[in-house]
């Protein structure tokens, strides 16, 4: 068998391993093995290509996983919670910038912070969760 089959076969196998998992583990080893395939057409010592096939595929690890690590690593987890964000409620107790009120979203009372004055009975929209407290805005009555 040819020294390029049993490399195109490494490949295979590294990229079959890679799409059934979602950790980015042999990602650097199916590029650097495509290298040492492609070497092994240019030169029948396999030690070349071996070398080639680790020093690649070393170098490609150490100079990018960090930056597809922190790429790919964006995402927080989501939870119920986080379902009312976007939400209309209304306002319980009054809102100040300084002290926070209550606003009821999905039938739950939540204590709500915001920018700026909104009294009570006022509509407001939860633009962020921070912890257990909702921040809100007041919605804009239409005309």
């Amino acid at each position: 068998m040819s020294q390029w089959v049993v490399w195109l076969i490494i490949v295979i196998l590294l990229a079959l391993i890679e799409a059934m998992s979602i950790n980015l583990t042999t990602v650097w080893f199916v590029a650097s093995g495509i290298c040492a395939l492609g070497v092994s057409l240019l030169t029948d010592n396999y030690i070349i290509q071996f070398a080639v096939f680790v020093i690649v595929g070393v170098i490609l690890l150490i100079t990018t996983k960090p930056i597809l690590v922190k790429h790919f690593n964006k995402s927080h987890p989501k939870t119920n919670a986080d379902r009312v964000i976007g939400m209309t409620g209304i306002v319980t107790e009054k809102i100040t910038k300084t002290n926070p009120g209550e606003v009821k979203v999905d039938g739950k009372r939540w204590t709500a912070e915001a920018d700026r004055l909104i009294q009570k009975e006022s509509l407001v929209r939860v633009t962020e969760l921070n912890g257990v407290k909702l921040k809100v805005e007041k919605v804009k009555e239409e005309k």
